[in-house]
């Protein structure tokens, strides 16, 4: 029955619009109802987080990564743990929220105005006469899909949502005493010595026999087990595909050069002097007035002689770093200077001398000295260039009709991706023994969570039918099909017997070499004086582990030292055991004040997010969060015990 819908899929849509949409037309859409069928993933305050909310904010935060950085691994992405710390970004904005409101935490409008004119690209929309061009703002906030009252109750919502952190981080502040306290031990040595009984030491006195390495196998099945595997068979769709594909028109070409010229020859570059009276931003209305009046006065007089401007500069301009070349800042492009200025300089004509420019540092008067326009080159020149940047923006404007293309044709033809590689002229790809984790080290589609996930669903598994168009990275769809499946199982004993067996006396060595150093500490404590085989003596600390493994040091340093000597006991796991000997602690040198005042902010850093820490989670209670979705190192241990 399935075939048959899937064969006449077009006559079945039209069935079920002809059956479904009356239905809404006599009761109505709720815009809530796909939103009502999603899942809770998690309850804050009372109000739950639906599982289509949760995707949809990975997603946005998956877009944000991929802009910010394009080169990185798609899979780090779209892994469980990323979406996990996706949903508790979430839950702790809305916590924050909820504890705001429940502070009456208000931003006023003169904070919000300040907080604005603090973020550099706002602060870089000023006109020369101090207002804010206003088109330009919305243009800004438009990019970022938000209006002008958006954007701004938005930084209005994330100053009170500070406020509730703030009250406690900002005010955390540490001791000399409690510095002291804390890091004294932290950087304490002791002089110690080592007995090593080592694992490997032991195994030539282990004698297995073949009832001990079937008991050991039968013991430990998940040990001999054969992941679950499967050959593939994959095409991927990119820019490059497309890109591939495509075809220039010659007059496309052309019509490309000629729009694009000015940007591919380069930068104009102007050579400008100027003559500065200091007024910054800060000085007093009467001070700027004043320092304006000044600037006026000396335009007038470089107007009425133009070829007095150096000299006028050298005598007048409080640029120290010009004066003494009159005033000649050489040649600049775009960008080398701040916006009035930039503005001013580039609109005038060689020769010309500005009106009064005011900027951040004062008042300026520009003399424009010089136009350096750069060497157009010829369209054979470019052509190399021009083609590839039309062929990509090309691709970019055509991958959405072929990405249409691409999953209807692996949806519509389930049983083979060759249809759709043959008419995309994709190349069908092949791998053996992918397994449901991404292997270390695997790249592009196998590396892709999202990818394998979709290999392994039932449909494909059971059916193997192709997967759905599945997006692993900025403009890159892949579908897969399994060829042919091998279930997990447990290796027969004769075919792992080796492995059985090193294994087995790996164990028994390590289990020995545990026994006989227990047995030698409990001597040594009765009779300290019969120690023999200790090491020389080494002075360790957290900063100077002398190549000792960190559990050995972490045992020495904690060890009571009421009474020294100290014997201490240490199991290593597989690779044995160790008795230490504590001989003496030797306290820490005091610090220097350098050393003192950078371990001093740093143990304040440290109280900061500890402090920080417990009070989010005393909110977390106060706002009764519940996340209702598994954390996904619990689900992998969960996984792996069954």
């Amino acid at each position: 029955m399935f075939e048959a819908i899937r064969k006449h899929s077009r006559i079945v849509m039209i069935l079920l619009f002809l059956l479904i949409i009356p239905s809404f037309v006599l009761v109505g859409i709720d815009s809530n109802y796909f939103s009502e069928k999603s899942p809770v993933v998690a309850r804050v305050d009372g109000t739950d987080i639906k599982q289509a909310e949760w995707d949809n904010a990975h997603r946005i935060e998956s877009d944000r990564m991929r802009a910010q950085s394009p080169g990185m691994d798609p899979s780090l992405l779209d892994s469980p743990q990323a979406r996990y710390a996706t949903l508790e970004r979430m839950v702790r904005d809305r916590v924050l929220a909820a504890a705001a409101k429940d502070m009456h935490l208000v931003t006023s409008d003169a904070r919000l105005a300040r907080s604005l004119q603090e973020i550099p690209a706002i602060a870089g929309l000023r006109r020369a006469d101090g207002t804010l061009d206003a088109e330009a703002y919305r243009t800004l906030v438009a990019s970022q899909g938000l209006t002008p009252e958006g954007f701004e109750a938005n930084v209005r919502r994330d100053i009170s949502v500070s406020q509730v952190m703030g009250g406690v981080i900002g005010t955390t502040f540490g001791t000399d005493a409690q510095v002291k306290l804390a890091l004294d031990p932290l950087y304490e040595r002791r002089d110690l010595q080592v007995v090593r009984f080592k694992a490997p030491d032991f195994a030539g006195k282990v004698t297995p026999t073949d009832a001990d390495l079937e008991a050991y196998y039968k013991a430990n099945p998940a040990l001999f087990q054969q992941l679950e595997q499967a050959s593939i068979e994959y095409v991927m769709l990119d820019l490059d595909a497309v890109r591939a594909g495509l075809t220039l028109n010659e007059d496309d070409l052309r019509s490309y050069y000629k729009e694009n010229l000015d940007r591919m020859a380069g930068k104009e570059e102007r050579r400008a002097s100027h003559i500065l009276v200091n007024a910054s931003r800060d000085a007093s209305a009467a001070d700027r007035e004043k320092a304006k009046a000044r600037a006026t006065e000396l335009l007038e007089q470089v107007r009425k002689t133009p070829s007095s401007f150096a000299d006028v500069a050298k005598k007048s301009t409080d640029d120290t770093g010009s004066a003494a070349t009159g005033g000649d800042l050489g040649f600049f492009a775009r960008g080398a200077m701040v916006k009035p200025f930039e503005t001013a300089a580039f609109g005038m004509k060689k020769g010309e001398i500005s009106d009064v420019i005011e900027t951040d540092f004062g008042y300026h008067i520009i003399q424009l000295t010089d136009i350096k326009t750069p060497r157009q080159p010829t369209f054979e020149e470019l052509r190399p260039t021009l083609e590839a940047e039309l062929k990509q923006q090309q691709a970019q404007r055509k991958f959405a009709e072929v990405a249409e293309v691409f999953s209807n044709s692996v949806y519509e033809q389930a049983d083979s991706l060759k249809p759709v590689a043959d008419k995309l002229k994709l190349k069908l790809q092949t791998a053996n023994g992918v397994t449901r984790t991404p292997a270390p080290g695997a790249q592009g589609p196998l590396a892709n969570a999202k990818f394998i996930g979709a290999l392994f669903a039932a449909d494909s598994l059971d059916n193997k039918r192709n997967t759905e168009a599945v997006e692993v990275g900025p403009s890159q769809l892949v579908a897969g099909r399994v060829v042919s499946y091998t279930p997990a199982k447990t290796l027969p004993l004769e075919e792992v017997r080796a492995r059985v067996r090193t294994l087995f006396v790996a164990e028994k060595a390590a289990e020995m070499a545990r026994k006989e150093g227990e047995a030698k500490l409990a001597a040594w404590k009765a009779a300290p004086a019969s120690a023999t085989g200790l090491g020389a003596t080494l002075e360790v600390s957290r900063e100077q582990p002398q190549n000792l493994p960190r559990p050995l040091i972490d045992a020495a340093l904690r060890s009571p030292t009421d009474v020294l000597p100290a014997w201490v006991g240490v199991d290593l796991g597989s690779e044995g055991y160790a008795v230490v000997k504590v001989n003496r602690v030797i306290p820490r040198q005091a610090p220097d004040a350098q050393r003192a005042l950078q371990e001093r902010q740093q143990y304040v850093q440290w109280l900061t997010a500890a402090e920080g820490f417990a009070y989010y989670e005393l909110l977390k209670q106060r706002f009764k969060v519940q996340i209702k979705a598994p954390r996904p190192d619990a689900v992998a241990q969960a996984t792996t015990e069954k």
